[in-house]
């Protein structure tokens, strides 16, 4: 059976058809009272950036939910905490500002996602009011956003992603330890880089 490729938005549309009327008119401009609830509840987000030759990241962002700062109705801020240091996002945020946001709050199915432009910044007044534990970051991200709305439940009832008894035995899947020493041929044994991992995640959390 030959493989049917897509390749014109008339061809996409002739599969999925039109968005209704009420999905366009949902996507805001700025941020109104019901985003700033669930950025003020949301302790996890996706940040999606790409490279000017299309090349894309997304890069898991938590913090203790308020941290995600609203300085006003256009303009979020995310503090950048201790990572890999391969700042993937950054060099991809330096060479082509567009961003992506999606937000999750544990428990509910809905999304929040949000489009704009983003900036690094190494210093603000804003600082102050970005510190955890007493660590102030070396580096934030200032989104103006473009574009926000909510995303619906579908993905997330179809996942039955909060649902625990749908989850895997956390024993049968690999740990990082076994994993980065099978795909770097490492000769720690998994156990000793799981501890030194978990060393670190537990003491450099910010």
């Amino acid at each position: 059976m030959a493989t049917t490729v897509i390749s014109t938005h008339e061809a996409l549309r002739d599969v999925i058809g039109e968005p209704r009327a009420t999905t366009a008119r949902k996507i805001l401009g700025s941020i109104d009272e019901h985003a700033r609830t669930l950025i003020a509840h949301s302790p996890f987000c996706l940040l999606a950036t790409s490279a000017p030759d299309g090349s894309c990241d997304v890069s898991p962002r938590g913090d203790p939910a308020g941290s995600v700062l609203v300085l006003d109705d256009k303009t979020l801020v995310l503090a950048d905490r201790p990572g890999n240091k391969l700042a993937d996002s950054f060099r991809n945020i330096v060479d082509n500002p567009h961003a992506g946001l999606l937000f999750l709050i544990p428990g509910m199915n809905e999304t929040l996602r949000v489009n704009g432009r983003a900036t690094i910044v190494s210093d603000a007044p804003f600082f102050d009011d970005l510190l955890v534990k007493g660590k102030r970051p070396q580096l934030a991200i200032v989104i103006e956003v473009r574009e926000l709305y909510m995303h619906c439940a579908k993905a997330f009832l179809r996942s039955s992603l909060w649902r625990p008894e749908t989850w895997p035995e956390r024993s049968e899947l690999p740990t990082l330890g076994c994993i980065l020493r099978d795909q770097l041929n490492l000769a720690e044994p998994a156990d000793q880089l799981d501890a030194d991992l978990d060393h670190r995640s537990a003491t450099q959390q910010y």
